[in-house]
């Protein structure tokens, strides 16, 4: 059953390996937990699924961890019911824990200005490369996974067409000096390295992997600012917020980040509440402080 489910993932919804791993994953330890086979699964009640989440309370599981796996309940037994397997999803009487609002972090602008950064990157090709893969987290807001099936045909001199979440495809524009950054980078890419229909490639031709961009990222980001947590995410926060502190709209943000809805735009609105309020000190007749 749980194969059937898998396949439904991969070739009905589109979720990515890591969503459809994850999914799968949550509902074994489901029912694991409750010593159920498969075939015992459509008979499961609400009462079960209660019990399941105290235990990952006691388990030490944050909120959000266990709202995750609800998720993935909640996908499987919507599943069986379309598939006939049961009239009434067990989901439906069950509510998550509320999620603490964290406030994304955020690089300062004067930390990432080009003459802080750009001695942390060595002048040869795995140099250039990383250095272009933080700029285009940084300028562009691309996600991590993004950036690693990026294709070499779909970035031109003024654009890159990427292939984000449930397969949506979108066009982001990219600065003059990013489009010069593009050709170096391309120009010693051909020297260096056997040809790839991928962008970004590793010294000896081969595709990138997750880690190693974290972990060249965080090693950058580390060194260019203070901050406490560094990843390829933070830069994509960087990106909303210093977009929205210059003047760019929730829906223009929302389109280049990608975001299905609005809501998950708007969490970067706080992190602008400083910006509005210098705005608001410089415009209003009466805001000015003595």
């Amino acid at each position: 059953m749980i194969d059937r489910f898998e396949h439904y993932l991969l070739t009905e919804k589109r979720y990515s390996d890591h969503t459809l791993t994850a999914y799968c994953v949550d509902v074994v330890q489901f029912t694991q937990f409750l010593d159920l086979n498969e075939s015992d699964l459509p008979s499961v009640r609400s009462n079960q699924i209660r019990s399941w989440v105290v235990h990952l309370f006691d388990e030490g599981l944050s909120k959000k961890s266990i709202n995750r796996k609800l998720s993935s309940l909640r996908t499987f037994f919507k599943w069986l019911k379309k598939e006939g397997r049961i009239s009434v999803n067990p989901l439906l009487k069950i509510n998550g824990p509320k999620n603490e609002k964290r406030l994304p972090q955020f690089a300062k602008e004067s930390e990432l200005r080009e003459e802080r950064i750009v001695h942390l990157f060595e002048e040869n090709f795995e140099g250039l490369r990383d250095r272009l893969m933080f700029e285009l987290f940084y300028q562009t807001g691309i996600r991590l996974s993004e950036l690693i099936e990026l294709k070499d045909l779909s970035v031109d001199m003024e654009k890159i067409k990427v292939l984000g979440k449930r397969n949506k495809e979108r066009i982001i524009p990219i600065s003059r000096e990013l489009a010069d950054l593009i050709a170096n980078y391309r120009a010693l890419r051909g020297k260096q390295v056997v040809s790839s229909s991928y962008f970004f490639v590793l010294k000896n031709g081969n595709k990138l992997y997750p880690k190693f961009v974290y972990r060249k990222i965080n090693d950058y980001l580390g060194s260019a600012t203070s901050l406490d947590k560094t990843s390829p995410h933070v830069l994509r926060h960087t990106f909303a917020t210093h977009m929205l502190n210059n003047g760019a709209g929730l829906e223009t943000l929302k389109d280049l980040l990608g975001h299905a809805n609005l809501s998950a735009t708007q969490v970067y609105t706080h992190n602008s509440f400083a910006q509005l309020t210098r705005i608001y000190s410089q415009a209003h007749p009466r805001g000015h402080n003595n």
